[in-house]
């Protein structure tokens, strides 16, 4: 018979072979609880509710300065993943380029963008719909190790175009700074 005091290395023994039992046996049910990889990538995304939110980026862009007018860059974006994944492949005028993954959570019910640049920085944000426009929110990192607040906002307009507004908030100054304000037209045969 085992005497339950905690004190005793019985005990101790006994409440260990419990616990790793216990573990291997939620790994278990773990490991039978996923979707098969062959069902998973038959599915697809496209009739979710949610996935469709940010299809009014989708295509191929020029990008303009909306300040200046000027050329910015060119962007791509594509679905992928049977609409479960957006691409985004960013090339400046200078030749610069940058690519993000964004993609709805069904579990959060949030968008996500994660972008990587050659310039050596990082953007992770997070939202969803406000009204028409799409507000995602988070951090830009450099590769330094500095960090600041950023929030990403995508307005479709009537013409088919889209501003893509970036702020950075100013630690100093407390306030939001325009980071950069774009607007993006569609490439002559991309409908």
């Amino acid at each position: 018979m085992l005497i339950r005091n905690e004190n005793t290395t019985a005990f101790r023994e006994y409440r260990t072979v419990k616990t790793v039992s216990a573990v291997f046996l939620l790994t278990a049910l773990l490991a039978t609880a996923r979707i098969p990889v062959s069902h998973a990538q038959q599915v697809g995304c496209d009739d979710l509710e949610g996935f469709a939110d940010f299809a009014f980026w989708l295509g191929e862009w020029e990008v303009f300065d909306s300040n200046t007018g000027n050329k910015a860059g060119e962007n791509s974006i594509q679905k992928l993943e049977r609409g479960c994944l957006m691409l985004e492949r960013w090339t400046s005028a200078t030749g610069g380029t940058g690519t993000s993954m964004n993609y709805y959570n069904p579990v959060t019910r949030e968008w996500r963008q994660l972008w990587v640049s050659e310039g050596r920085y990082a953007i992770d944000i997070v939202g969803g719909l406000r009204g028409d426009a799409m507000v995602l929110e988070g951090s830009i990192y450099n590769f330094t190790g500095a960090v600041w607040d950023f929030r990403g906002t995508w307005t479709p307009h009537a013409d088919g175009s889209v501003r893509q507004f970036f702020e950075q908030y100013n630690h100093d100054s407390g306030d939001w700074d325009t980071w950069f304000d774009g607007r993006y037209v569609r490439k002559q045969g991309s409908d």
